[in-house]
């Protein structure tokens, strides 16, 4: 059993407590947020995800998961430091690293042992050595200690799968012991067969980059095909199956619809581009990934504009405001530009999401928020479909046909088809199939 130390308890560390919890090692949760530790010692989750709530009670009933606010009594009991602070975006798009440097020079103030200190935030390439100078700079006496980078690959919704069944485990490492210890703390994972993908530090930190660099890509690349095949006649959908059937290409990261959002794509990307820039290079693929991505809500707005011409006074239901299903993160997502958009244009909106609307209140209290998504439609001009929740996957067509004022659906996920829509007397668009295509 390892004894790990957990700094933050966002979504990257609060999952990989709960789940390390799991594994059978002993992990202190640490957060400067008295409230979200509280909240935690209630059992009450700062985040949606499916699952988490039963894994972090199970970690606690069975006294290997513990919150607290104090890092030096997290730190005594540990052996293990993992950093999983926000690295949010800065202006310029590279990733602000203000939380990580002061986490580290107080790891440095606080220490009284060696100590491995992992970064498991996602950090751009140099951070765990600026992480150790700022630990060595900061303690009262030198006390030796090694670094090792481990980056997440944990996606919103299925995060626990993710973590207890992952595709790779990466573990960037400068020291034996290092190793060793990463080695242990996976250790459940090697009956699994899960490949363990082990390096440097620098290569490991790049990994977390370049994968995410690569699936942004895709997706935009798949959007920009969607928007050709609206202009030849084509079926996106046909187009992307063929596609995904190459063995080389595969199929996911191949659906047509709003683009990508949330708390990694976007911020991952931008700061690709700001690491090649720093060292003389330029990531053309990927801006220009980032430039198609941002112009999709245009697109959208465009295809809203030929179903109704004249939005100003209309009503419009959004389905859908967080950045994907099954989380409640709206960091980034397609429904935020699009609230602007239709708000310039006139526009009166309903909305409705089954977990994120308590967020988006946050930004947008104006917005007429509605139990489910057949009092969102009722009376409207214009459904848009933005997130493919399941909850709008079977939606009882003959009902809100009667419940839409004008019969107006735009499918910007590609869910439904025309010809299903046709019989119902329902106005279809969707995103690269001529009709609306069939649903994939």
């Amino acid at each position: 059993m390892s004894r790990i130390c957990m700094i933050g308890t966002g979504y990257v560390g609060l999952v990989s407590g709960a789940c390390l919890a799991d594994f059978g090692h002993e992990v202190w949760c640490v957060d400067i947020n008295e409230q979200r530790i509280a909240d935690l010692h209630a059992g009450k989750m700062p985040i949606y995800e499916p699952g988490l709530d039963r894994l972090v009670a199970k970690g606690v009933d069975n006294d290997r998961l513990f919150f607290t606010t104090s890092l030096a009594e997290a730190m005594e009991r540990t052996d293990t430091i993992f950093i999983a602070v926000q690295t949010p975006m800065s202006d310029s798009g590279e990733a602000d690293l203000t939380y990580v440097v002061k986490v580290a020079e107080e790891i440095g103030r606080l220490m009284k042992k060696p100590y491995v200190i992992v970064t498991k935030s996602t950090v751009p390439v140099g951070t765990s050595r600026k992480v150790k100078q700022a630990v060595s700079a900061a303690q009262p006496k030198p006390i030796p200690f090694d670094m090792a980078s481990n980056p997440e690959f944990l996606r919103e919704g299925s995060s626990i799968e993710d973590f207890m069944r992952p595709d790779r485990v990466v573990i960037g490492t400068e020291s034996e012991n290092a190793e060793k210890v990463m080695r242990e703390i996976y250790r459940p994972l090697y009956l699994l067969e899960t490949p363990i993908v082990h390096g440097s530090i620098e290569s490991a930190e790049l990994i977390k980059y370049a994968s995410n660099a690569f699936l942004a890509v895709k997706i935009s690349y798949i959007n920009e095909i969607s928007q050709l095949a609206d202009r030849v006649g084509a079926d996106v959908s046909l187009v992307a199956r063929a596609m995904g059937l190459d063995k080389r290409i595969g199929p996911k990261f191949l659906h047509a619809g709003l683009g990508f959002g949330g708390s990694c794509l976007p911020k991952d990307t931008n700061a690709i581009v700001h690491i090649a820039g720093e060292a003389g290079g330029d990531m053309s693929i990927v801006r220009a990934a980032i430039a198609v991505n941002a112009a999709l809500p245009d697109v959208a707005m465009d295809k809203a504009r030929e179903m109704l011409p004249d939005l100003k006074g209309r009503t419009v239901a959004l389905l859908g405001l967080s950045f994907k299903p099954n989380t409640d993160d709206i960091r980034d997502a397609p429904a935020r530009p699009l609230v602007r958009l239709l708000q310039e244009a006139g526009a009166e909106l309903r909305v409705h999401d089954p977990v994120a609307m308590d967020n988006f209140r946050g930004i947008h209290p104006e917005l007429m928020y509605c139990d489910g998504p057949y009092h969102a439609i009722e009376g409207t001009d214009l459904t848009m479909l933005l997130t493919e929740w399941n909850e709008y996957r079977q939606l009882d067509l003959p009902r809100i046909a009667g419940l839409m004022a004008g019969r107006r659906f735009l499918d910007c996920r590609n869910v439904y088809n025309g010809e299903m829509m046709a019989e119902h007397d329902i106005d279809y668009r969707s995103f690269g199939r001529p009709g609306g295509g069939s649903s994939t």
